[in-house]
């Protein structure tokens, strides 16, 4: 989401090519807001304005629907293998998962579980 609407040249050509594509639909999982709003609040993110103001601007923008945070997508995370440590990228594994989504990243960890991964 911050490269998308910051920093483009960081996509990798198939995931540009994908985004500009007129069918694809963009998600932005609600762990990924309070991912943001975690490290905004930190100082480790810089934004133009706070999060409640810029993230509604940006997924309007983008027409980017939001994907919450369910039961589900929790349990799974514990069902899924130790090979990523973060939190947050195994919730994103587990809705990728259970919506049958695509994950856009460069991450190899998340490479490695049975989800659909564009990079």
């Amino acid at each position: 989401m911050i490269w998308l609407t910051s920093d483009a040249q960081r996509l990798s050509d198939a995931a540009q090519e994908a985004i500009d594509q007129q069918a694809t639909q963009l998600f932005l999982s609600g762990a990924s807001v309070w991912e943001i709003c975690l490290k905004w609040s930190n100082g480790k993110l810089g934004l133009p304005t706070p999060p409640r103001a810029w993230l509604p601007e940006q997924l309007s923008s983008w027409q980017i629907k939001t994907v919450p945070i369910e039961p589900e997508h929790l349990y799974r995370t514990t069902e899924l293998a130790g090979l990523h440590r973060d939190p947050f990228d195994r919730l994103l594994v587990a809705q990728a998962i259970d919506g049958g989504m695509t994950i856009a990243t460069p991450d190899p960890a998340i490479r490695a579980y049975p989800v659909a991964v564009l990079w």
